[in-house]
């Protein structure tokens, strides 16, 4: 009995062994693998800095890459040639402020969000663009307040109010992307796109149709003298 009992205990010792084996071996496979995408993908990019090295997007496009990698100093590196290329490039911005993040300092992470809101304070389009990068990011906090603080400025801008239906849509806040649907919708009904999303969410619109050609061809009279 007791024979039988070791001989059970070692097979099951000798299972755990293998798999435990084998797991970290497919983990390794896996992140080889990754690793070698990245490493082609740097390379083509590489190329496109060697025809033009001016070129914001994909120094963008390379940080992100060493981002995911963990690689902090060259990531920031590449996002700073960004903003250098251009000094609006809202992605690399946002970037940099969760790079911050992703390096556990807080305070500078705040201090560079603030600095790219200041910047762009009294302009609704800037807003939407660095609160959509900040999105990309998943920075949520500093998303809200960007397209926030467009609505401020534009109240009745339909895109302000577009943005924001998509942004409560994403949250799956229904209640919320209905109302600056509707808002951006009543101020411009020509907006197929909305009018879709608030026929999913149980709203009926129509679009306004263009005038046909025959009504465009038609003289136009002058409103009759009292």
């Amino acid at each position: 009995m007791r024979v039988k009992v070791l001989t059970l205990i070692s097979v099951v010792m000798l299972c755990a062994l293998v798999v435990a084996g084998c797991k970290p071996t497919g983990t390794a496979s896996v992140d080889q693998n990754v690793r070698m995408a990245s490493d082609i993908r740097k390379a083509e990019l590489q190329r496109q800095l060697d025809q033009k090295w001016e070129n914001p997007d994909v120094h963008y496009q390379m940080g992100q890459l060493y981002h995911a990698e963990g690689n902090y100093s060259k990531a920031d590196w590449y996002y700073d040639q960004a903003i250098g290329s251009n000094p609006a490039h809202r992605d690399a911005q946002a970037a940099k402020v969760k790079l911050q993040l992703d390096r556990g300092d807080k305070s500078k992470s705040e201090y560079l969000a603030n600095m790219y809101m200041t910047q762009i304070a009294s302009s609704p389009e800037q807003l939407l663009a660095l609160g959509a990068a900040f999105e990309k990011q998943r920075l949520d906090d500093y998303t809200f307040k960007c397209y926030n603080d467009a609505l401020k400025l534009a109240p009745n801008s339909p895109e302000v109010n577009r943005q924001l239906g998509y942004y409560y849509l994403r949250k799956n806040k229904s209640d919320l992307a209905k109302e600056f649907f509707i808002r951006s919708f009543q101020i411009n009904p020509n907006q197929p796109d909305v009018a879709n999303e608030l026929g999913k969410l149980g709203v009926a619109v129509r679009i306004p149709q263009a005038p046909s050609s025959e009504n465009l061809s038609q003289p136009v009279r002058p409103p009759a003298q009292p």
